[in-house]
């Protein structure tokens, strides 16, 4: 990747006439400022104008609630240009990721051939435009995900290994995970007997413990969730990549009495979508409430990732990472059950706006429109503070121009707008 100048947007920002999602079904009417990537105040709408100041930046989201930028507790973000591969029903992940390397050798070399950097960007682009502003993956932290212009906070201080099978060395790779921070693993991610026994297996390592976060856990049992208490281990559940690969579907009503369960979209490799799907397709199949989707995208992956700047809430000195929908009078756990990526017209990271929907961007202040570009998804057009036109480029040098879908959807640059970019996104 190039050096990308995203453009300067003044500070403090103050964000005012939403309704504010203080909680699952708690709202309010509010102003918030953020100052320095963070909120210093939250005030009622009509004291907005107490905390305004000649080097303000004023953004108005009359019409709009205004929720905690989502987190994203699973992904592996240099896979969001593939498509989904498998020829399913599979017995466990060993077979899967066995199997993929030989049928579908030729995808994948050729999806490989994009630069690494290139599908890392892509990666966190799909989480904007969907609401996510921290996301954790489960992979190296490659140098372009630490960024500071990437499009998304990306977990930084964890510990991980892939899976027993496919790993290496576990304890190793736990005692090389930072004091207090998450140790990360797949796990019993399948329906036969080994992949029950992965859990066990783990425990007799001595990685099972109060830092374990387990994603998956599609194989483990009564006795296994009672194991998983006794530890304090935590659990990531991606349902809709376990439905097409095994044909089964996470228990809810078991796993959930272990005490922290996130969601996470997983890779397209095997997800249905990006991490609002996900979430629906919980609700729908798993018989999840809207109240614990709410927070396994939410609080709960903020805990069980050890995150300690308010990540997943808004409140005073928390991160300023904030995501914006149609109002429709609905509480903001009710909302989540029905939106897609289409319904987010805002995302703001540490203040800075990220994302905006054509209704957003023709609001916002002139600085904070510099180094936004546009880009055309499944028929939802969205300015994304990112080198859309680059990035695009260079993926179609390699997948085509028909040929790069991201997350399984078709994008392009918006009719009209392929030659360049004026308005007031010169660089």
């Amino acid at each position: 990747m190039m050096d990308y100048f995203t453009g300067s947007q003044p500070s403090p920002v103050v964000v005012h006439g939403g309704r504010c999602a203080i909680g699952p079904q708690e709202t309010t009417y509010a102003s918030l400022q953020i100052a320095d990537g963070r909120v210093t105040r939250i005030l009622s709408d009509s004291s907005s104008l107490a905390i305004a100041s000649p080097d303000c930046v004023e953004i108005d989201l009359s019409g709009f609630l205004v929720m905690p930028g989502l987190v994203n507790a699973h992904d592996h973000l240099e896979f969001a240009l593939y498509p989904r591969l498998a020829r399913p029903p599979y017995r466990s992940y060993i077979d899967w990721g066995t199997e993929i390397l030989s049928e579908f050798s030729d995808v994948i070399a050729k999806h490989r051939s994009v630069p690494k950097e290139v599908r890392l960007w892509w990666g966190g682009i799909r989480n904007l435009l969907c609401g996510v502003t921290t996301v954790s993956h489960h992979n190296p932290l490659w140098a372009e995900l630490q960024r500071e212009d990437f499009p998304v906070r990306v977990v930084a201080q964890y510990g991980w290994g892939h899976s027993l099978a496919f790993g290496g060395d576990l304890r190793v790779a736990r005692a090389a995970t930072p004091e207090g921070c998450a140790f990360i693993v797949h796990a019993c991610e399948g329906v036969d007997e080994k992949a029950r026994e992965e859990l066990w297996e783990l425990d007799r390592l001595g990685v099972l413990d109060d830092r374990a976060v387990l994603v998956h856990g599609l194989a483990i049992d009564r006795s296994g969730v009672e194991l998983m208490q006794q530890r304090r281990a935590s659990l990531i559940v991606c349902p809709s990549s376990n439905d097409f690969l095994f044909g089964k579907l996470p228990d809810l009503s078991l796993l959930g009495d272990i005490s922290n369960v996130a969601l996470g979209n997983d890779s397209p490799l095997t997800a249905e979508g990006d991490l609002l799907d996900e979430v629906r397709f919980a609700m729908r199949s798993c018989d999840l409430s809207s109240q614990a989707a709410y927070r396994m995208v939410t609080e709960a992956p903020a805990a069980i990732l050890r995150l300690r700047e308010a990540e997943g809430t808004i409140r005073v000195s928390g991160r300023g990472d904030l995501m914006a929908v149609r109002d429709t009078n609905r509480d903001a756990a009710d909302r989540l059950k029905m939106l897609s990526l289409n319904d987010v017209e805002f995302v703001m990271l540490g203040g800075c706006v990220q994302l905006a929907s054509e209704k957003v961007y023709e609001r916002l202040p002139l600085p904070v429109k510099k180094g936004m570009e546009p880009l055309w998804i499944d028929g939802t057009m969205r300015w994304l503070r990112a080198p859309v036109k680059e990035l695009l480029s260079a993926a179609e040098e390699v997948l085509g121009v028909d040929g790069v879908c991201l997350g399984g959807r078709s994008i392009r640059i918006p009719a009209g707008m392929e030659a360049g970019y004026v308005y007031s996104n010169s660089r």
